[in-house]
C-alpha cells in the first residue's frame, strides 16, 4: 500500500485498478459488513458509504442480522442514516462490497445477495479468508479492515473528511486494542496521525468504545468470572460463558467486552468467552498472548481470525464445545 500503510504487497496493482475502475463507473453500490459488527466492520463500511455519497454516488449499507440494530457501543458513528434493514437491501446489485468478512457465511441473511450479485469486491485483513468473491483486496498484514478502506479511498481520490476519519479511527483503534496489539506498527500510527488531523475527538471515541455500560453489566461480568475455569494444562486456558438467562435483559452486544478482562490471568496463554446469542447458539471468542495458534484452531471448527484472536459459533454445550476447542489447540 501507499502512504505507509502496513502491507505484505499482497493486494496487487492489477486488483487495485480493477476495483477503482468499478467503483468508478457504478452509480449505485451495495456495501455490506459482517453480521454483530465490530467496530472495524461498521466503521469501514460507513467510513466508504459516506465517501460514495460525498462523491455523489448512492450507497446502501447493511449487515445481515436478524435483529437489526446497531450496537449501542457504536451508535456514535456517523453515516448511520446510509443503513438499511436487510429486507430493504438489493436483491441482485450490480456492484456489492463487504467489509471485514471473511467468509461468505458471515453475511447472513445477506448471502443471497452477494451470490446473486454481478460483482462482488471482498475488502479484508484476516488471513482466514475464504477467497469468496469475484475480486480480493485482502491483507492480511494490516492491522484493519479500516486500514485497506483508507488505501482505497487514497487511491479513488475521495478525500476523508470529519466524519470519515472517525469511523476509520473506530476501526483501527478497535482492532489493535487501543494500539496494544503486536499488529501497530509505525505506519499504524502514522495512519491514526492522518486521521486525527481532520479534527477528530479521540476522547469522546474513546469513552463511547470502552468507558461506558449499563449498571446490569457489573452483575453479568461478575457472574462470568465467577464461573470462570483454568484449565492449566499445556499453555493454559480460561475460559467462561454467558448464556441468555444470564444475561438477563442486557443486551448480547454489551458483553462483548468481556474477553479482555477474563485474558488478562497470568497463567493462561489462551482465553476464551462463550456467549450465547438469542438464537441460542454459542458465539465463542478467543484471545492468544502469542504462543497458541487459536485462529487455526477456529478456522478447523468453521470460524476465523487471527492468530491472537479468532472466534467461531457452535451449538453444542459450553464444556463440550471448550473440549473440542481445547483438541485442537494440542
Amino acid at each position: 500500500m501507499t502512504h505507509g500503510s502496513t502491507s505484505t504487497g499482497s493486494i496487487t496493482p492489477a486488483d487495485w485498478d480493477r476495483a477503482v475502475a468499478l467503483i468508478r463507473e457504478a452509480d449505485t453500490l451495495a456495501l455490506a459488513c459482517h453480521v454483530s459488527p465490530d467496530g472495524d466492520a461498521l466503521g469501514s463500511m460507513l467510513a466508504f458509504g459516506l465517501a460514495l455519497r460525498a462523491a455523489g454516488k448512492k450507497a446502501v449499507c447493511s449487515f445481515g442480522d436478524r435483529d437489526f440494530a446497531v450496537p449501542r457501543l457504536l451508535r456514535f458513528l456517523p453515516g448511520q442514516e446510509l443503513l438499511a434493514e436487510p429486507s430493504a437491501y438489493p436483491d441482485r446489485p450490480e456492484l456489492m462490497i463487504t467489509f471485514d468478512a471473511s467468509t461468505m457465511q458471515r453475511l447472513g441473511l445477506l448471502m443471497p445477495c452477494a451470490t446473486a450479485a454481478g460483482e462482488l469486491v471482498v475488502i479484508d485483513h484476516h488471513a482466514s479468508n475464504s477467497g469468496f468473491g469475484t475480486l480480493h483486496l485482502i491483507d492480511p498484514a494490516a492491522a484493519a479492515t479500516a486500514v485497506v478502506t483508507e488505501e482505497l479511498l487514497h487511491r479513488l481520490g475521495m478525500p476523508v473528511d470529519r466524519a470519515i476519519a472517525t469511523c476509520l479511527y473506530t476501526g483501527l483503534v478497535t482492532d489493535t486494542g487501543s494500539f496494544r496489539y503486536s499488529s501497530t506498527t509505525p505506519s499504524v500510527h502514522a495512519m491514526a496521525g492522518r486521521l486525527l488531523a481532520t479534527g477528530i475527538n479521540q476522547d469522546a471515541i474513546a469513552r463511547e468504545l470502552w468507558d461506558r455500560a449499563p449498571y446490569s453489566y457489573l452483575a453479568v461480568l461478575g457472574g462470568a468470572l465467577q464461573r470462570a475455569v483454568l484449565d492449566p494444562d499445556g499453555h493454559g486456558m480460561v475460559w467462561t460463558y454467558i448464556s441468555c438467562e444470564d444475561r438477563g435483559g442486557l443486551p448480547y452486544g454489551e458483553i462483548e467486552g468481556i474477553i479482555d478482562v477474563v485474558r488478562k490471568v497470568d497463567e493462561a496463554d489462551v482465553a476464551v468467552v462463550l456467549k450465547q446469542g438469542d438464537d441460542g447458539v454459542w458465539n465463542v471468542s478467543t484471545r492468544s498472548k502469542g504462543a497458541v495458534d487459536v485462529a487455526r484452531a477456529c478456522s478447523l471448527l468453521g470460524g476465523g481470525g487471527h492468530r491472537m484472536a479468532a472466534g467461531f459459533s457452535s451449538e453444542l454445550p459450553p464444556a463440550e464445545t471448550v473440549a473440542r476447542l481445547k483438541e485442537l489447540l494440542a
